[in-house]
Parts: C-alpha cells; sequence; structure tokens
C-alpha cells in the first residue's frame, strides 16, 4: 500500500504490558515514512524512542511498573479510579504538548482514555491497539453488568461514574463512560484470536485480529540452553505482580530436584534472591530475563498468562502452566486450558507437588504438542506487523486529503 506520510500519533501509559504490544507496528510505521509520535510518561522515553518515534512527554499519577504492586489495591473500585485521575491531570498536559502539531490519526491503547477525547477534539480518526481481549457482543450483560452490580450501588461507586460523566461532557463527549472504556470505533487486537473468548460473537468490523507484532528482540539480549540441560522450564509473572516469594520457593522445590531439568526463576525487583533459601545448582535466578530467547528453547512455561506472555506462548509452542494474577490474566488463563495446552492452577495451589505434577503431564504429551504446533500455525496466517501497518494505513487514506500534512 502506497500512503502519503503522515503524522500519526500515539498514546499510551507507562506499563511494559500496554507499550511493548505498539512496538513493533510502531516501528514498521516509521520504516514506511511516517512521522509518528508517542506520548508517554518519561520512565518509557528511551523505549519509544528507539522505535523511530518521536516521544511526547507527560507526567502520569499512576503506580509505575518498578513500584510495589499494592499500591494498586484489591477492588474494581480500587483499579479503575487511578486511571480516571490520570486521564482528567494527563488532558491538559497533551493538549498543550500537541498544540500546532495535530495528528492526521490517534493510535491508543485501551488505558489511554485522553485519547478519544483529543481525536474528537481534532477531528481526527481513532483506531485503539487492544493488547488484550475485546468485547464480545453480549459482553455487558454477561460479564460487566455483573462485575459492577455492587460498585454501582456504592456512594463511591456512583462517585466515579458521575466524575467520568462529567469529565466527558466538559469535553464535547456524548457517550456514557461503559461504551467510551470499552467500545472503540475501530480496534486492531494484538493477540492471536486463539486467546479471545467468544471469539464468533466479536463484531469484526470493529475488530481486527492481527496476531503477536513480534520484532527482533536481540537487543534485549540473548540465552543458551546449559549442556546437559534435557529439559527447561521458564517461571515468569511478568513485571508487576511479581511479589510472591513463597511461590518461587514452591518452583524451586517442583524442579530443583528434578533430574535433567533446568529451571530458570525470573523473580522481578521486589523479591530478594535470599529469600529463596538454598538453590540448587540446577535454578538460574535473575531479576529479568530475555524472555522470547528462552521461550524458544524452553519446553514449559509457568507464566501469570497476561496477553504477552500468553502469546508468546503460544509462538513458540511451549506448554503452559498458568497462575494468573490479576485482570485478564484469569480468563487467559481459562483459555489456554480450554485450548488443551495448559494447566490453570490458582496460586494458592501452586505447590511444588501440583507444578511438578502438571509439568511432567504436559511437556511429554503428543497431544498438547499438536495442539501447540496447530495454534502456532493458524497465528502465523493473522499478518502480525504488517497487515496492523496496512490497516493504520487504510485509516489514514480514508481521511479527507485536507486533513493530511
Amino acid at each position: 500500500m502506497t500512503t502519503t506520510p503522515a503524522h500519526i500519533a500515539m498514546f499510551s501509559i507507562a506499563a511494559h504490558g500496554h507499550v511493548n504490544p505498539s512496538l513493533e507496528v510502531i516501528r514498521e510505521l516509521v520504516a514506511r515514512g511516517h512521522r509518528v509520535t508517542y506520548a508517554i510518561p518519561p520512565l518509557f522515553a528511551e523505549k519509544v524512542a528507539e522505535t523511530g518515534a518521536e516521544p511526547k512527554l507527560w507526567n502520569s499519577t499512576l503506580p509505575g511498573p518498578d513500584d510495589d504492586p499494592e499500591a494498586w489495591g484489591t477492588t474494581l473500585l480500587d483499579n479503575v479510579e487511578p486511571f480516571l485521575a490520570d486521564a482528567i491531570q494527563a488532558l491538559p498536559q497533551l493538549i498543550e504538548a500537541y498544540e500546532g502539531d495535530e495528528p492526521d490519526l490517534v493510535l491508543h491503547d485501551i488505558t489511554a482514555y485522553p485519547a478519544r477525547v483529543l481525536a474528537r477534539r481534532w477531528g481526527v480518526p481513532a483506531i485503539s491497539l487492544s493488547p488484550n481481549l475485546v468485547a464480545w457482543e453480549g459482553y455487558e450483560e454477561e460479564v460487566a453488568e455483573p462485575m459492577w452490580a455492587e460498585p454501582k450501588k456504592t456512594e463511591r461507586g456512583q462517585a466515579y461514574y458521575a466524575r467520568f460523566q462529567s469529565w466527558l461532557e466538559e469535553n464535547g463527549v456524548a457517550l456514557h463512560p461503559d461504551p467510551f472504556a470499552g467500545r472503540p470505533d475501530r480496534s486492531l487486537v494484538l493477540i492471536p484470536k486463539a486467546l479471545q473468548p467468544n471469539a464468533d460473537r466479536v463484531d469484526e468490523t470493529v475488530y481486527t485480529f492481527v496476531g503477536a507484532c513480534q520484532g527482533d528482540r536481540t537487543a534485549q539480549g540473548d540465552w543458551q540452553r546449559p549442556a546437559g540441560a534435557e529439559k527447561v522450564v521458564l517461571v515468569s509473572l511478568g513485571s508487576s505482580f511479581t511479589k510472591l516469594p513463597g511461590f518461587y520457593r514452591e518452583c524451586v522445590k517442583a524442579f530443583g530436584d528434578l533430574p535433567g531439568w533446568h529451571l530458570v526463576l525470573q523473580i522481578g525487583k521486589h523479591v530478594d534472591p535470599a529469600e529463596l533459601g538454598d538453590v540448587p545448582a540446577n535454578v538460574e535466578v535473575r531479576s529479568w530475563v530475555p524472555q522470547l530467547a528462552v521461550l524458544k528453547q524452553a519446553d514449559l512455561f509457568v507464566t501469570h498468562a497476561g496477553a504477552g506472555g500468553s502469546q508468546e506462548g503460544l509462538a513458540t509452542a511451549t506448554p503452559m502452566i498458568a497462575v494468573p494474577q490479576a485482570v485478564d490474566q484469569f480468563g487467559n488463563a481459562d483459555m489456554l486450558q480450554g485450548l488443551g495446552v495448559a494447566w490453570h492452577i490458582p496460586t494458592q495451589e501452586a505447590t511444588g507437588q501440583a507444578l511438578r505434577e502438571a509439568a511432567l503431564a504436559l511437556v511429554d504429551d503428543p497431544e498438547v504438542a499438536r495442539r501447540l504446533k496447530d495454534i502456532q500455525a493458524g497465528m502465523a496466517t493473522e499478518g502480525g506487523t504488517k497487515r496492523a501497518a496496512d490497516l493504520i494505513e487504510a485509516g489514514i487514506e480514508a481521511e479527507p486529503a485536507s486533513r493530511q500534512r
């Protein structure tokens, strides 16, 4: 597709699981000659700049990826209130940052509420880049309404909705907060369709599954399988919900004395390796690993089932034990188990014995291997980064020429 170079503005928050899925799409758009600006807090400026995009910096009030995960609280309102408060204080910053430099098209993560407001203000189209599952026909009745039934009865819940509605009205957005946050006009879904619940009920005139948009990760470093390691297991709970020393000790119990096994244990920044006690020689403890490089050589992946990790497990055809910690991870864990490529084990049940039993059942099961290969082949047809960029360019082409600069 040949498209007139345009100014594309991407908006996200400072969270690995929301920024990382978009980076290869941004890199591809830059390579095609577009000017891409990326509105992001300073913590991610360098990562964004590496794609060739221009960071547009703004200051966020959200807990950062290196903060204690307990900063997010425990209830639904604890989780959603910070996003609204952050959006309200971010909007004036973003208006100023783009004054006189308005884009031709807005791309935005699902958490970037100001982006849809700005797209309306500027009169340009907006496309959501969803890093996880999207709403299907019936989602509100089956999931959202039951989940919100009790919070909406409380004074705090009502105040949240009133504040959200007032903010939208002040900015000329004639939508209720629920469809504003959960029903984009157009969305590219950066996960494999295999991970989407009720995929047959997703409106594909709005949502297009382009699958994983993975690129060259060599800059993140390499990893070599140790000599003599017959089986390699990677344990990683992502970047946020990693403060679980007890769980890591159970992993050491599960795999630390299994003959021929090598355990790569990523514990994050909130756990001191000393909390694990005596660690056998076949256990490699790291605060961070180049996950995709390890998975390409691993025989098993113990994961929190975040969207990124889940699809990397599928893309590398690696059997998984899913130990979800928050939000969409529980649904992803159920999806993976339903696909017959993983076992879902709740954290409180993830004992050394349970993990070992699941591992031994999964890694030598030819049916699990066959299913993974089938899913991997299906993912290869979804288009990934290049298809996403094609669809974004189609969105630019649909705009009047007078809007392009």
